[in-house]
């Protein structure tokens, strides 16, 4: 069993930044793919980026530039790092975490190859 705890998320205005963060149980950040997704009013959970146990990560292309994914496997926490922010940015982001077979060939960005999710943490950028 996996538990992430997501946080960091709050209000900012547009260009601005923020990073969230998601303490892992055990070793879970080095052994497992961990994701960032985010779910805006109205719309399905997308996947934003995920980082292989390897070190590779992955983006959607609206973040591309903007975003950076990170982990500290002896801290054992996930990070996301957003500038640049967009108020299309607003949304309640969750990490996750699933074993790495799953995450290859493009499927990182599916919700459905993670096991493991965090609570939740609300971003909210204004214009």
């Amino acid at each position: 069993q996996v538990h992430l705890v997501d946080f960091g998320g709050g209000s900012v205005q547009a260009v601005g930044s923020l990073r969230l963060s998601c303490a892992a149980s055990s070793d879970a950040v080095s052994r497992y793919c961990m994701a960032w997704f985010r779910q805006a009013p109205g719309k399905a959970r997308e996947g934003v980026a995920a980082v292989e146990t390897s070190g590779m990560s992955s983006y959607a292309d609206s973040v591309k530039g903007r975003f950076t994914i990170s982990k500290d496997n002896a801290a054992n926490t996930l990070y996301l790092q957003m500038n640049s922010l967009k108020p299309e940015d607003t949304a309640i982001y969750y990490c996750a975490a699933a074993l790495p077979i799953y995450c290859s060939g493009g499927y990182w960005q599916f919700e459905s190859t993670y096991n493991y999710w965090g609570q939740g943490t609300q971003v909210t950028v204004s214009s």
